[in-house]
């Protein structure tokens, strides 16, 4: 079930729980219901931005971890490669 579904499913229970149909139907507690509906999806929206910029940083954290290691691998290779041509090169005499 989405975080919709549970959340309507929560707030009708609230509604049901609390006072009755006689109070359901009254303007004032549709007004706080609405209300706090209102203020549960906001912090709803505050929380997704949050994951949201999370997740963004995570794949940048990823991308450069992967430079970094490719970088390093390449001057691995490097070194072996110059390792390698200096112990092929001809002694001088």
């Amino acid at each position: 079930m989405s975080l919709g579904g549970k959340l309507c499913s929560f707030a009708a229970g609230v509604l049901f729980g609390t006072a009755g149909i006689k109070i359901l139907s009254s303007k004032d507690a549709k007004k706080v219901y609405t209300h706090t509906t209102a203020a549960v999806l906001r912090a709803k929206d505050s929380v997704m931005q949050t994951v949201d910029t999370v997740k963004e940083n995570c794949e940048d954290i990823y991308a450069e971890a992967k430079q970094i290691n490719a970088e390093r691998e390449l001057k691995e290779a490097e070194e072996i490669i110059g390792e390698a041509a200096s112990e092929e090169a001809p002694a001088e005499a």
